[in-house]
């Protein structure tokens, strides 16, 4: 007898969530879709595909776009989570008393708590309780590459690795690789800072400081990424892999990027909002430098690029002092 079709609900209808939930559809998954804003999701429904942030790609028939956040989860087997950081913890409290005793929990957020800079599985650990089984899902995936169904390779963390396998065989196609890991804190460390040395690499650019400039910065950057993560206890495979050098390279070097453009947009002379406006989605990177840096300074980790892209955003520093800034520093061996 042929095993029953999973029933995912994902929650989040935005570039990410959508693009996801046409994956796990196209795989078989009965998949319920839900987002905040009810009238857009009538709009998904009747349309039959996200014309705001995937334009032209059709919804698979196992796909429905879901009004009532209960109705979104009653009887799911798994809840999968793509918001934005700042909504992570609000979003888990709304899902949590819909929740069956056996329904596991994952998430394709990027980024830290804010205020607290608390890593997203210890937000989810609090909220969802110990025994709830959980996974991150990261890795370099542009939304828009996964919708259109071209190869990509992301990385699912966990602590129950019956779990991880579960997530990554919804994910997995011919088109889609999902590799399993119980590394969460390498890999949640991972995608939120490599969206900080987006915006540095997008500033550079902006500035047409050159290839040299960017691969320099990116290979420090991988740096100063391995060094938190390793002293929050990461694995240095994870930041050498998808999640950590895979995922840097992609945001730091293609204008699907968001935290990329918003890089652009500041060595144009743009404020925050004025790039957000022209972006037109969340860009995690901002409020992930400000949580990475107070981390790192916490922890005594030095983070020197981390640093001065915090001083560009929250202290009104000239990019182009940033960056002499970075060149100035005294010279040193380079595993130092």
């Amino acid at each position: 007898m042929a095993a029953q079709s999973p029933v995912v609900a994902v929650i989040g209808a935005g570039s990410w969530g959508t693009a996801l939930a046409i994956l796990l559809a196209r795989n078989g998954a009965r998949v319920r879709l839900w987002g905040h804003v009810p009238e857009e999701i009538d709009r998904l429904a009747r349309e039959r595909e996200n014309r705001g942030f995937l334009p032209g790609v059709p919804f698979p028939e196992g796909l429905t776009p879901t009004r009532e956040l209960g109705d979104a989860l009653a009887g799911a087997d798994e809840v999968l989570i793509a918001v934005p950081s700042h909504a992570f913890a609000t979003v888990l409290r709304m899902v949590t008393p819909h929740l069956a005793a056996g329904t596991g929990v994952c998430w394709a957020t990027k980024g830290l708590e804010p205020a607290s800079g608390r890593l997203l599985h210890e937000v989810a650990e609090e909220i969802l309780g110990p025994e709830r089984a959980t996974a991150v899902i990261s890795g370099p995936s542009f939304a828009r590459e996964v919708a259109a169904g071209l190869p990509t390779a992301v990385t699912v963390a966990s602590a129950d690795e019956a779990f991880a396998e579960r997530i990554a065989g919804h994910l997995h196609s011919d088109c889609f690789r999902a590799y399993t890991s119980n590394d969460v804190i390498g890999l949640e460390i991972g995608g939120a800072a490599k969206n900080v040395m987006a915006i540095g690499a997008g500033i550079s650019d902006g500035l047409a400081f050159g290839a040299n400039a960017r691969a320099a910065l990116i290979t420090r950057g991988l740096t100063e990424i391995m060094r938190l993560g390793l002293a929050l206890g990461g694995k240095m495979e994870t930041f050498i892999g998808l999640g950590g050098m895979g995922d840097l390279v992609l945001t730091c070097t293609d204008d699907q990027s968001r935290n990329r453009r918003m890089g652009l947009a500041l060595a144009r002379g743009l404020t925050i909002e004025q790039a957000k406006h022209e972006i037109g989605q969340e860009v995690e990177g901002v409020m992930a430098t400000q949580e990475i840096s107070n981390k790192a300074r916490a922890l005594g980790v030095e983070m020197p690029i981390t640093e001065q892209i915090q001083r560009v955003l929250y202290q009104g520093l000239d990019p182009r002092t940033a960056v002499q800034a970075l060149l100035e520093r005294d010279q040193r061996p380079e595993a130092g």
